[in-house]
């Protein structure tokens, strides 16, 4: 029998075309969201760094809006992450409580699990394809890994940190995964990272894709690729230097360029959302850009971090925001992109920020709240340029819009605005899980 032509293929695809529009999926965007770890506010060339060039990531900030008041959830990498996850204050889930989550015996029974819907959950739920490479650190068991919390795919490490070179994490034995898989992988950790995120943009996608990178960079162990491994009896927070600090973000940098340049061979840079971030501030080599004190605090130089966000024919070039954001804005703005809808149950924190990325408005102002316990004994809260902070040493208000370093007390000269943050942040802390005592 001759062969012919399929009608009724052609109206089949013209259907599916159809049920796609239908449901959003052809408009969709790609979205990649990539966060460094303990990088310093002023770390990046676009942020003031003078010893060292970061062009990629530079080319990113300049190539849509960048933000000179953004926040970190926490001071610490877990509950920042956790925030991020779920798009809620860290401290409304029990593991966003550990600061940050160990392999002691102490800390096993938490990890972030599907009892708290993660953003991928829902992306999927919208029709996504989810995938997370990097750093995970919310649970070391298969029942709170990346897989069992809405990622279809996920390569990188569970805990806080890893060596470089040989990848052993926070117990010194071989931390890398595949999925829920141990594998052997040579390489710096930052360069598989960065592969194995081109390697899933340029892979066949029937759906629009959520990628998640999480690079370690520049967390401790401090190595410049080429290295050697630490040996284990070497506390990972030994050793390194401004030098080999230096080598360890522009790696990060190249490997950024790397995935823009694949998002630009495959022709969908124009169709895919990427934002960048940072998990907290910066500590023994970092810039933070002469904010005061560093991760681990409440001041600002532990929790602002820079951040911008590309979506090309959304965002304008050479934009720049002065508006507050934090962790938890990403999960909403996020989703809203995609079309994902909050479980009811769990509603988000984080307000969706594109009618500020796009121009139309600017945000309303709110209060932000922070509370550090089991390391630090710090609180904290942000509304407009105001900010109460409370440490071990005393209490504190500072007028942001003037005095960024935190340098000038002001509680005595305006007690009524002193009282009432102090207020709110009582508030807030009623509607909280309570914290967990080291």
């Amino acid at each position: 029998m001759r062969k012919t032509s399929c009608p009724g293929r052609l109206i089949f695809n013209a259907f599916l075309l159809c049920s796609l529009c239908n449901f959003g999926l052809a408009q969709k965007p790609n979205i990649i969201y990539i966060m460094s770890d303990d990088m310093g506010y002023g770390d990046l060339s676009c942020y003031g760094q003078k010893k060292f060039t970061t062009p990629n990531l530079d080319r990113l900030a300049a190539q849509g809006m960048k933000f000179t008041n953004a926040y970190a959830a926490a001071p610490l990498c877990t509950p920042t992450r956790v925030a991020f996850m779920t798009g809620r204050y860290p401290a409304r889930t029990p593991v966003g409580l550990i600061k940050p989550l160990t392999t002691s015996k102490r800390d096993s029974g938490y990890g972030l699990t599907p009892a708290y819907p993660s953003v991928a959950t829902l992306l999927k739920k919208a029709g996504y394809t989810t995938a997370l490479v990097g750093k995970w650190h919310l649970g070391f068991v298969p029942e709170q890994g990346p897989n069992n919390n809405g990622f279809d795919y996920f390569y990188g490490i569970h805990s806080g940190a890893a060596d470089y070179i040989s990848h052993k994490g926070d117990s010194r034995k071989n931390d890398l995964f595949e999925n829920e898989q141990l594998v052997e992988s040579n390489g710096y950790m930052t360069d598989l990272i960065g592969e194995k995120a081109v390697a899933y943009i340029k892979q066949p996608h029937a759906a629009p894709f959520f990628l998640s990178v999480m690079f370690t960079t520049p967390h401790w162990p401090w190595q410049a690729p080429g290295a050697a491994p630490y040996e284990d009896t070497v506390n990972f927070r030994a050793g390194g230097s401004p030098e080999i600090y230096a080598a360890m973000i522009k790696r990060m940098d190249d490997e950024v360029g790397n995935i823009l340049k694949a998002l630009d061979s495959m022709k969908i840079a124009g169709k895919t959302l990427v934002i960048f971030t940072n998990d907290n501030g910066g500590e023994r080599y970092s810039d933070n850009g002469g904010l005061s004190n560093a991760k681990s605090t409440l001041w600002e130089g532990g929790i602002r971090v820079p951040a911008f966000v590309r979506w090309p024919g959304k965002i304008k070039a050479n934009t720049h925001s002065l508006e507050v954001a934090i962790t938890m804005d990403w999960t909403a703005t996020i989703l809203a992109a995609a079309g994902a809808q909050a479980d009811t149950e769990f509603p988000l924190d984080g307000v969706d920020l594109t009618n500020v990325l796009t121009g139309q408005s600017n945000q309303v102002e709110r209060s932000l709240f922070w509370r550090s316990f089991q390391r630090t004994k710090h609180k904290a809260v942000r509304q407009g340029d105001w900010k109460y902070l409370l440490d071990e040493k005393g209490e504190y208000l500072f007028d942001l819009s003037v005095d960024e370093a935190e340098k000038n007390d002001l509680k005595t000269k305006a007690p009524e605005k002193f009282e009432a943050l102090k207020k709110q942040l009582a508030g807030w802390e009623t509607s909280v899980l309570p914290p967990i005592p080291l």
